[in-house]
């Protein structure tokens, strides 16, 4: 019975029902993030949650501006 109604008789019932609801709830999104940024890299796309600031005016800009991208997608 997934996604069933529960009778809560107590408040330590609903607050152990609470706690794995949102413990399961940001191990999804945490799954999902990584699986996102994962796909960013193999289809090496720039996720729109990553800004830096340069001139981007030379190729030493860019190419600074392409690292530090690549790099960020890295360590997550």
């Amino acid at each position: 019975m997934h996604g069933g109604n529960l009778k809560l008789i107590d408040a330590r019932q609903a607050k152990v029902c609470n706690i794995y609801k949102n413990s399961k709830l940001k191990l999804l999104k945490t799954n999902a993030a990584i699986w996102f940024n994962k796909v960013c890299k193999i289809k090496q796309l720039k996720p729109n949650y990553i800004h830096f600031k340069t001139n981007v005016k030379t190729i030493r800009d860019r190419r600074a501006t392409t690292n530090a991208i690549k790099y960020r997608i890295n360590q997550q």
